[in-house]
């Protein structure tokens, strides 16, 4: 039962990770796709953890737990750039 419901939610999550892209490829301006990027970002750490629950390791958390800190760095500096035009001052 567990296992079907940890497939379902790995075929939702690769929905939500194609629109994102397609978020990221349409967006109207630069902010719109900075927030995609973001939120494929967080789409990716779920996918991982799905996958961790399923293979019963913590390996995998680990892994997440890197990417939401890489993830959120990026975000910072690409915000940075769009409002002054540099990152490091």
């Amino acid at each position: 039962m567990l296992t079907n419901a940890l497939y379902i939610a790995f075929g939702l999550v690769a929905l939500a990770l194609a629109l994102n892209m397609v978020s990221i490829l349409r967006g109207p301006s630069l902010p719109d796709r900075i927030l995609g990027l973001d939120t494929l970002y967080i789409n990716s750490i779920a996918l991982i953890l799905l996958y961790g629950m399923l293979e019963l390791t913590s390996i995998h958390f680990e892994a997440s737990l890197l990417i939401a800190m890489l993830g959120f760095v990026g975000t910072a500096a690409l915000c940075k750039y769009l409002l002054r035009g540099d990152i490091i001052e």
